[in-house]
C-alpha cells in the first residue's frame, strides 16, 4: 500500500459530526415528513391505513418498528412508476436496477434529490482523500445503473475534474490512467483487480501512474482483496455502500481511519435485523440491513429489506464523525449458498484464495447435485508466474487451496486449477456462482 498520509477532511461537519441526541430529534422530524410524502404512493397509503399510521402518530424514531417493510417484489409489483410520489413534471431523472432477476425497478429523482445525492457522494469521497485539484476516472457504466452518474455528481460537487471513461475496454482504461495522470479511480473491486493484473502484464510499475486513491463499490469484497489491490497499484482503496432502491451510492462510505463505513444518518435510518425473525440483532452482530430514507422526494422508501448482510458499530470513530458505522457487506442473504446444510458465501472463497500464495482471486463456483448430495467445485485461476508444468507442484497448491477453503467454510470443495486468463473477467459486478442443482426436487 502507498505510504502517504491521508488528511482527515470532512465535507459537511455540521451533519457528519452532529451530537447524537440532536441527530435523533432530526431523524424523528424527517421520518414524519417521509411518511407524509410516502402517503402519495398507493402501496404505502394502503399499508398505513391497515396499521392506522399517520405522520402525527410517529413521535420518535422508536416508532419505526410500527411501520411496514418494503421488499424488492413490492417495487416490481408496482412496475414501472407505482412508487413515485411526485408527478412526472417534477422529475429530473429516472434510473433503474439491472433487472437481472426480473423486471427492473425504477427510481426517480427531483432536482432536490439530485443535489442531495451529489452531496452524499461528496461526503465519502472527501473522507477518502478526494480534493478539488484531483482528476478522477469513473470506470462504472453510465446508463440506467446508478453508480456512474451518482459518483460523477459527487466528484463535481467536490470540485474535482471527472473523466467519464465508463466500463469496458481495459486497454483503453489503462491508457487513460497513465496518459491523463489520473489520481483517483472509481469502479468495482473485481474490475480494479483486472486492471492491476493487466497493468502488470504491460510491464508498468506503481510509479508509472499518478494513481493514489480508489473508491470501490457495487459488489461485496474482502479485506484480503483490498490489501492485494493496494499492494499491486500502490494506492489507498476505500469502500462505499448504496443501492439503487434507496438512492444509489451515498448511503455510507469509509473515512481515512477505515473502521467501517459511516452511514449518512441525517438522511437514512438503518436497522440491522435477523433476516428470519425480523427482530433487531445485538450490537455488532451480523444481520440484514433494513433502510428507511428520510429526505427523498420522488421515491421515499420505508424499511426496505436490502438482503445485504453486515454489522453495525456504535462506538465513536477516531475521525470525529458521530454517525453509526457499518461493516463491509458479507454478501446477500439471497446470494448465500446452502451446501450440504452449511451456509457459504462467495466472499469466503475469495478470502481463502487471497491467503494462498500463487492464486489469483479469479474463481468460479459450480454447484451440482448428481444424486442425493451436493457436489461443489471451485475453479481457481493460477497466476502466470506461478503456473507450472510440474504436476507435483500443482497438486500441492491445489491441496493448500482446498485446506484453506475448508478451514473458512467447513465444507470440502473439489478444486480445479485453470491456466492464467482462463476465467471470465467482469467490468461490472462479478458473477461467481453457477448453480446447476435442481433444488425443486
Amino acid at each position: 500500500m502507498s505510504q502517504f498520509v491521508i488528511p482527515n477532511r470532512i465535507f459537511d461537519p455540521a451533519a457528519e459530526c452532529m451530537p447524537r441526541a440532536d441527530r435523533t430529534k432530526l431523524q424523528a422530524t424527517h421520518l414524519r415528513r417521509t411518511i407524509e410524502q410516502a402517503q402519495k404512493i398507493p402501496f404505502y397509503r394502503r399499508k398505513f391505513a391497515e396499521k392506522n399510521i399517520s405522520p402525527d402518530s410517529v413521535k420518535t424514531v422508536a416508532d419505526l418498528k410500527r411501520l411496514p417493510f418494503t421488499t424488492k417484489q413490492d417495487l416490481r409489483d408496482a412496475y414501472p412508476f407505482g412508487f413515485f410520489a411526485v408527478p412526472r413534471g417534477e422529475l429530473a431523472r429516472i434510473h433503474a436496477s439491472s433487472g437481472t432477476t426480473g423486471k427492473p425497478t425504477f427510481v426517480g429523482y427531483t432536482k432536490k434529490d439530485m443535489k442531495l445525492w451529489a452531496d452524499l457522494c461528496a461526503r465519502f469521497l472527501v473522507a477518502g482523500g478526494l480534493t478539488s485539484d484531483q482528476l478522477v476516472q469513473v470506470s462504472f457504466g453510465y446508463g440506467l445503473f446508478t453508480g456512474g452518474f451518482g459518483l460523477h455528481g459527487g466528484i463535481e460537487r467536490v470540485g474535482a475534474a471527472v473523466l467519464p471513461a465508463s466500463s469496458g475496454n481495459t486497454q483503453r482504461q489503462i491508457m487513460l490512467l497513465k496518459d491523463a495522470g489520473i489520481n483517483t479511480l472509481i469502479c468495482t473491486p473485481s474490475y480494479a483487480l483486472n486492471l492491476a493484473e493487466t497493468i502488470q502484464g504491460q510491464g508498468l510499475k506503481k510509479g508509472d501512474l499518478a494513481l493514489r486513491f480508489a473508491h470501490f463499490g457495487g459488489e461485496p469484497w474482502t479485506e484480503e482483496m483490498r490489501c492485494a489491490i493496494e499492494e499491486e497499484l500502490g494506492i489507498h482503496a476505500f469502500n462505499n455502500y448504496g443501492l439503487s432502491e434507496i438512492i444509489g451510492p451515498g448511503v455510507a462510505g469509509e473515512c481515512a481511519a477505515r473502521t467501517g463505513m459511516h452511514i449518512q444518518e441525517d438522511n437514512f435510518l438503518v436497522e440491522c435485523l435477523n433476516p428470519n425473525t425480523l427482530e433487531p440483532v445485538a450490537e455488532g452482530e451480523e444481520g440484514e440491513l433494513v433502510i428507511t430514507s428520510l429526505t427523498k422526494e420522488a421515491c421515499p422508501i420505508i424499511r426496505y429489506r436490502t438482503r445485504d448482510l453486515a454489522r453495525l458499530y456504535y462506538d465513536q470513530c477516531p475521525c470525529g464523525r458521530t454517525t453509526i458505522r457499518m461493516s463491509r457487506v458479507k454478501g446477500r442473504s439471497d446470494d448465500m449458498m446452502i451446501i450440504r446444510g452449511v451456509n457459504v458465501f462467495p466472499t469466503q472463497i475469495e478470502e481463502a484464495l487471497l491467503r494462498v500464495d500463487g492464486t489469483a482471486p479469479h474463481f468460479m463456483i459450480e454447484l451440482t447435485r448428481p444424486g442425493n448430495l451436493d457436489e461443489a467445485v471451485v475453479k481457481v485461476e493460477i497466476r502466470e508466474q506461478d503456473f507450472s508444468d510440474k504436476m507435483e507442484e500443482m497438486h500441492r497448491l491445489r491441496d493448500r487451496i482446498g485446506r484453506e477453503i475448508s478451514s473458512i467454510t467447513g465444507i470440502h470443495f473439489t478444486i480445479e486449477l485453470v491456466e492464467p486468463n482462463t476465467l471470465e473477467r467482469f467490468t461490472g459486478k462479478a458473477k461467481r456462482v453457477l448453480d446447476l442443482r435442481d433444488l425443486k426436487c
